[in-house]
């Protein structure tokens, strides 16, 4: 069974309050090397058998018309899952 993993942010014009709380509370952790964050979302999709490069024309469809709103976020990511493990 193969895994796609689809990466969604915010468009960098649009406010991200969640990141901000997590920018404010990682000085008061001792975490002061970061100076802004951006909260998005992660899904994995699982499919029969391996991924190809036609089911990761899917996932990206999918990922732009289901998976995210295009008005105020970015697909930033589709790939293999077990690339993403081999790049890490």
């Amino acid at each position: 069974m193969g895994r796609v993993v689809v990466d969604v942010m915010p468009k960098p014009e649009i406010l991200d309050p969640q990141g901000k709380a997590v920018a404010g509370a990682l000085p008061r952790l001792g975490l002061d090397q970061f100076v802004s964050v951006r909260q998005g979302k992660r899904f994995e999709l699982e499919v029969e058998g391996d991924v190809t490069p036609e089911v990761l024309a899917a996932a990206r469809e999918a990922a732009e018309r289901v998976l995210s709103n295009p008005i105020i976020e970015d697909v930033v990511n589709v790939v293999d899952a077990a690339a993403e493990v081999s790049q890490a």
